[in-house]
């Protein structure tokens, strides 16, 4: 973290492009355009690390081994569920999916800021283990606008969207717990609004620093 000392409404300092250890949850409906949105914060946003989850579905033609996914047998799967690999994961239509367990020490001292793709379920045992998540919901605009989306991508067929529509229902229910919501009617706005939570969340995590320092520099002038 550093400081430059300038007037800002108060107070001297301006923070580093740098995370500060902190891990953002991001949950939605599929459709909703969860990854265009995250992908869309990490072009403009420094220090933020994309935890890839571990699927035993079979990637679908845009998606890349390591980076969309780590796409592994069901074999593969039990053997890391066994040696306790995951944070949380779950099995959704026979196919189970995981996410990998991060050193949060680490990532504080390495100036990263960590960021989960799970669903609502994941989110909740994901809790039990990381005490200062930040929750991030991630809306459409309506079910209407949903099923559109869902029916433009073309690789689900009617009775998986139908199901995934039904799910979504029930799904939204669950962004009451949610710290923020967001909804992507617009993806630059919806990417600006996620901007503002991770700096947000920055600035609420260094306070203590942040006046500390700014103590010893008023101290200083009144000398």
């Amino acid at each position: 973290m550093s400081f430059v000392y300038k007037d800002v409404c108060g107070f001297e300092w301006e923070m580093s492009e740098k995370g500060v250890g902190l891990v953002f949850i991001i949950s939605a409906p599929s459709g909703t355009g969860k990854t265009t949105v995250v992908k869309g914060l990490m072009n403009q946003v420094a220090g933020l690390r994309f935890s890839v989850s571990y699927t035993t579905r079979l990637p679908r033609p845009c998606e890349r081994d390591g980076e969309d996914y780590h796409f592994v047998s069901h074999a593969a799967f039990q053997r890391m569920v066994e040696k306790k690999t995951f944070l949380e994961w779950a099995e959704v239509l026979g196919n189970c999916y995981g996410t990998p367990r991060a050193d949060l020490e680490k990532l504080e001292a390495e100036g990263i800021d960590l960021i989960l793709d799970i669903d609502t379920q994941g989110a909740k045992n994901a809790l039990n283990q990381i005490d200062q998540a930040v929750l991030i919901y991630l809306l459409p605009p309506s079910l209407k606008v949903l099923r559109e989306r869902l029916m433009n991508r073309g690789v689900d067929s009617l009775e998986m969207i139908k199901f995934r529509l039904s799910n979504a229902r029930n799904d939204i229910e669950e962004a009451h717990g949610y710290h923020y919501v967001i909804i992507n009617d617009k993806i630059e706005d919806a990417v600006d609004k996620l901007k503002s939570i991770v700096i947000a969340e920055r600035c609420r995590r260094v306070k203590d620093l942040i006046l500390k320092e700014n103590k010893k520099h008023w101290e200083e002038k009144d000398g």
